[in-house]
């Protein structure tokens, strides 16, 4: 069952062409139902206050999504001095996360140029976020690295939804910022679809590996390779 849960609507699931494999990760226990239930309330506030405005929505959502990485990079920094012990990569794994989330927050910004009070807003969701995921992961890494996954997923969604209106005409295609020609290596005259196309891949991948890291935490076999692709990213962050 893809996205059967969360997806708006049969048709514009249909259109996570790029971003394969599509992956709804089905809940089950208390721990997934509490991750999905999260997703779906957040989720409802986001389209209840954006509505179409995808590019402001980026901007707020790319903010908060750079928490985890960040959050998930630290604890378990720290719960391997503690023990001693090997990371297994999680640590540069969930780091390079947050700093790709970072990307698409500042290739928004160039798009969108947020109001005065969208900017508050995105500092009011910062702080109360990271500490509301921050005491998550404390609890239950393996729940914070489902709501990730589930996060990703309304995130493949909402770019999906991105690119049909600008398909459709209702967005406008303007040029790719020169912050995402170089981190994505794009070719000098792509346009925002091509950045959309790409970030939208980041984020499938971001869901491939949280549901993968849940479900390793939890003793669920994983499947490392049906994970989704990354894009080719710059080595250098500064263009």
């Amino acid at each position: 069952m893809v996205n059967s849960i969360l997806s708006p609507g049969d048709k514009a699931l249909a259109e996570e062409r790029e971003a394969q494999p599509a992956i709804h990760h089905p809940a089950r226990g208390f721990s997934d139902r509490f991750a999905l239930g999260f997703t779906k309330l957040l989720r409802f506030s986001a389209d209840t206050f954006f509505a179409k405005r995808y590019g402001h929505r980026a901007i707020v959502l790319e903010t908060v999504a750079a928490v985890p990485g960040m959050v998930g990079a630290t604890i378990q920094h720290l719960t391997c001095l503690r023990r001693m012990k090997d990371d297994d990569g999680w640590i540069r794994t969930l780091m390079e996360e947050a700093e790709n989330e970072r990307m698409h927050l500042m290739t928004f910004i160039e798009v969108a140029k947020p109001t005065y009070f969208e900017r508050l807003v995105i500092q009011l969701a910062q702080g109360i976020f990271y500490i509301i995921f921050f005491l998550l992961y404390l609890v239950s890494s393996r729940t914070a690295h489902r709501l990730v996954g589930y996060f990703e997923e309304e995130a493949v969604i909402s770019y999906t939804l991105y690119l049909k209106e600008i398909d459709e005409g209702r967005s406008p295609n303007v040029p790719a910022p020169a912050i995402a020609i170089h981190y994505w290596n794009l070719p000098a005259d792509a346009t925002l679809r091509d950045v959309v196309l790409v970030v939208r891949a980041d984020e499938a991948h971001h869901r491939d590996v949280n549901h993968g890291f849940a479900s390793s935490l939890g003793g669920t076999p994983v499947e490392r390779s049906a994970a989704a692709p990354y894009p080719p990213h710059a080595a250098e962050l500064r263009a």
